[in-house]
């Protein structure tokens, strides 16, 4: 990322990092939802840009919440990497492959419920840490089996890692997986080094799950997925939320054209229309 910043400075300013340790790398014990959820990975990077420490900051996506802070804004969105599920054990080729009361590890409650829903003989045991530290907790023993991004796999050159990866179609990933988001100050929202960095087809996928997310309320404590699907100048979006145990599953699918920036709109109510409908029939459901 880095170096597409500094290409996009038009390579004669080059782009210096400024790293940055949150509470969520920080608190490697106790699980997300209890802690104050994705915000432990934003919230002193956006302390930062407030305070003018740097000008632009990289996140990933799915760890941004559905509205902007006020006095910042996701700026840019990069071409999305692989936004699917990776399915890793050295036993057991994949989930449906695994015997029952094998663990699965995953501190996500969306991929907690959605194997729940698909093989509630399984355990499941918690798993946080970044993907080496769960790695090695699952070659320690802890958990027969993880589940971990694709897109984080690939970035760290382990794409050899999983047995597998999941049908985002059937268990839908976190709305955005796989995308950055280079969030500014709002002023800056329109600077031009921005524009080599904004890809239309991820944005239009993205807006689409987002807007399912934003309607849903979605946060660690709500077991959402979305995936869209960008082709031509048509958007096809499915979306689920289930309950933390995985037993009762809610799910819509929709397609809408889109072409060009201006199709962001459209993208947009779609996915507020299928969270909208799903909402509608889980009812209270989905709260914990």
């Amino acid at each position: 990322m880095r170096a597409a910043i500094t290409a996009a400075l038009g390579g004669e300013v080059e782009a210096v990092l400024v790293p940055v340790t949150t509470s969520g790398d920080r608190i490697q014990n106790r699980v997300l939802t209890d802690i104050g959820g994705k915000a432990l990975f934003t919230k002193e990077i956006e302390e930062g840009l407030l305070e003018g420490r740097f000008d632009c900051a990289v996140h990933s996506m799915k760890d941004m919440p559905a509205e902007d802070p006020p006095g910042l804004v996701i700026a840019a969105v990069p071409a999305r990497e692989d936004p699917r599920d990776a399915f890793v054990s050295l036993r057991h080729a994949s989930i449906d492959a695994m015997p029952a009361g094998a663990r699965l590890g995953t501190a996500s409650l969306r991929r907690q419920a959605q194997a729940r829903h698909r093989r509630p003989d399984i355990a499941i045991v918690p798993l946080r840490g970044n993907v080496d530290t769960r790695l090695a907790k699952m070659d320690a023993g802890e958990a027969d089996a993880i589940i971990l991004a694709a897109a984080g796999l690939n970035r760290l050159g382990l794409s050899h890692v999983p047995r597998g990866l999941i049908d985002p179609i059937e268990c839908p990933p976190a709305p955005a997986q796989g995308a950055l988001a280079v969030q500014t100050r709002a002023e800056d929202a329109d600077a031009p080094w921005l524009a080599p960095l904004k890809d239309l087809p991820t944005a239009l996928a993205i807006t689409a799950e987002r807007g399912a997310l934003a309607f849903l309320e979605g946060s660690c404590r709500t077991a959402i997925g979305a995936y869209a699907v960008v082709e031509g100048a048509r958007l096809s979006l499915v979306v689920e939320a289930l309950t933390p145990d995985g037993a009762r599953r809610f799910r819509r699918q929709g397609e809408v054209d889109v072409a060009g920036w201006a199709g962001l709109n459209g993208a947009r109510g779609l996915g507020t229309r299928l969270g909208e409908a799903i909402a509608a029939e889980a009812g209270d459901a989905l709260e914990i």
